[in-house]
């Protein structure tokens, strides 16, 4: 099977027809696609960042990184604004339901953009999809900066919402469909990370401004939330369209164009059988969610309800939603000065130190996990492990916050133990819920329900925020610390659910993950056979057109590693 690939692009521009290529599990073959692609890659003799235009590529995601740096600010403002009291004067002192509602105002704004998103980002291509929700996300910046009451403030937070979640849909896309195939696990790992990034900013600006003395220590920092989309809005056409959407819409040559200049350097001599095999990867891989597609056209919700194969993928998404947030994150996330005026720490400038602090914590802890826990820890081991740790140091918070109001938040000792199991509570959390999930969704799903499944996740989620904007506010109002003894039976019953229905899914085949579903392969559409088969077939076409002086890829080992 030497060459398969190299040969399966000559044969399928041989024949001027798609080669199908049965619908799998991403991770389903890594060890084999990864043996074919090292066979491509141009051998530099040197680190990335010494390359020219592997640099220049890196550098030009990072403006579309900015997208995830603009969520996190936005995620960090709410808190840092909620420790200013010329907002909360503004705003007419904001609690409960209504404080609730300001807090819910991007989750609003994501619930109506939902329908739109994934359609403007098919239809008109990532750049421009990313740049309609930078103007959006402008606009309403402009709106909330300039704020006079709670409505406006409300109405200002749903229209970010909005054009955010637009840009979110299609910048983790185009990066991962831009990116070095090297490259992109870790520049995937680095746009998720950055959400903390903007959390830090966010943090330290309102530390900044807390002083000011006037409606501007608040206004400031709210139109500093429009510097992301301004600079991403005017720097997005110096990144490169998609390959796979060119593709998509038949601009096969420009795609190539594209890859050659960014992946290969423009030299055809070094990097043209790598960028060959990416362009009859892309190509095979649309063919078959074509193939896909017109399966998941004949398939509905209700078909979650018909096996039990698929009631439990149903539940393991609802439950992996719930999960990712209910575990007491919401708390932080949205109240963090309620909770640590429950420990005694009241003062604006400490409350704003800790929450900026804690934002630069994450950003370190997530790079760090994102690149190394998913690649040596199995999937469930990693979920188990970071719920058990949540709930141990929630535990101890509660326990350590009861304490300290007993003895009147007089030993500060009490108060610094609590902050520190906060920091110990988020690197359980980035260790599982961080990024893991996503992957978990499309490992365990079936290809024609994948999408379906991906949406009940997202729904859930939303669902799962709008408890968090407003339930927690009322009872953090009215029990304190006592609401952390909910938390703690929600963890603990989320360890029992983990433990016993989370499947494992790292190292197994489609045919093994069917298995622990209690389904065949057959079950979908295809079997075993079928892709045995089509892998002769591809080696037919090679062997028939090897009888020169060798394959492509043994031609190609002159220049690549």
């Amino acid at each position: 099977m030497v060459g398969i690939i190299a040969d399966e692009v000559k044969f399928f521009k041989k024949n001027k027809q798609p080669v199908k290529k049965l619908p799998v599990n991403p991770g389903d073959v890594p060890d084999d696609d990864a043996q074919h692609l090292k066979h491509f890659l141009p051998n530099y003799g040197k680190a990335w960042f010494k390359v020219p235009h592997l640099l220049k590529l890196n550098l030009i995601l990072l403006i579309v990184s900015l997208t995830s740096t603009n969520t996190g600010y936005d995620g960090s403002l709410l808190n840092a604004f909620q420790s200013i009291p010329d907002w909360r004067m503004a705003m007419n002192n904001p609690s409960g339901a209504v404080l609730g509602a300001i807090n819910n105002g991007v989750v609003f704004g994501c619930i109506l953009g939902f329908p739109f998103a994934s359609p403007i980002g098919d239809r008109y291509g990532r750049r421009h999809a990313v740049t309609i929700g930078n103007i959006v996300m402008i606009i309403g910046t402009v709106i909330q900066s300039y704020s006079r009451a709670y409505a406006m403030f409300l109405v200002a937070r749903i229209i970010i919402g909005f054009g955010n979640f637009i840009s979110s849909v299609s910048s983790p896309s185009l990066i991962s469909e831009l990116s070095y195939p090297t490259h992109r696990q870790a520049v995937t790992a680095f746009f998720n990370s950055n959400w903390y990034l903007g959390a830090i900013i966010a943090g330290w600006v309102s530390f900044g401004t807390r002083n000011v003395g006037s409606n501007w220590s608040w206004r400031i920092p709210t139109i500093l939330q429009g510097l992301f989309p301004v600079i991403q809005f005017f720097l997005i056409y110096l990144v490169p369209e998609s390959p796979r959407w060119l593709i998509s819409k038949g601009r096969n040559q420009e795609a190539r164009d594209l890859l050659l200049k960014y992946h290969a350097g423009g030299d055809e001599s070094v990097g043209g059988a790598l960028v060959d095999f990416e362009m009859s990867e892309i190509e095979l891989a649309l063919e078959q969610e074509r193939l896909a597609k017109k399966i998941a056209d004949k398939s509905s919700y209700f078909d979650f309800l018909k096996t039990p194969g698929n009631r439990k993928r149903l539940f393991l998404t609802c439950f992996v939603a719930f999960v990712m947030q209910l575990s007491g994150n919401g708390l932080v996330s949205y109240y963090l000065n309620k909770v640590l005026n429950s420990i005694g720490i009241t003062s604006p400038t400490e409350q704003l130190i800790f929450n900026g602090g804690l934002q630069i914590y994450n950003w370190g802890i997530s790079i760090i996990i994102n690149l190394l826990v998913f690649q040596n820890f199995r999937r469930r081991v990693v979920f188990n492990t970071s719920i058990a740790m949540m709930l141990f140091f929630y535990i101890i918070w509660t326990i350590l916050s009861a304490i300290n109001q007993e003895r009147n938040f007089e030993d500060k000792s009490l108060a610094k133990g609590v902050m520190a199991m906060i920091f110990l509570y988020y690197l359980a959390y980035n260790i599982g819920l961080n990024g893991l999930p996503y992957l978990y969704m499309t490992e365990i799903s079936t290809y024609q329900l994948r999408s379906k499944l991906m949406n009940i996740n997202i729904f859930g989620q939303q669902v799962a925020g709008v408890y968090n904007g407003f339930v927690n506010s009322i009872a953090m109002d009215a029990i304190e610390w006592k609401y952390y003894i909910v938390y703690c039976c929600i963890l603990a019953v989320e360890l029992v659910v983990s433990y016993l229905t989370f499947v494992e899914t790292s190292g197994r085949t489609l045919e093994e993950m069917a298995e622990v579903f209690g389904e065949s392969i057959g079950d979908h559409g295809f079997t075993l056979a079928q892709k045995k088969n089509e892998v002769k077939h591809l080696e037919d076409g090679a062997m028939a057109d090897d009888s020169g002086s060798g394959t492509s890829a043994e031609k190609s080992n002159n220049l690549l590693v």
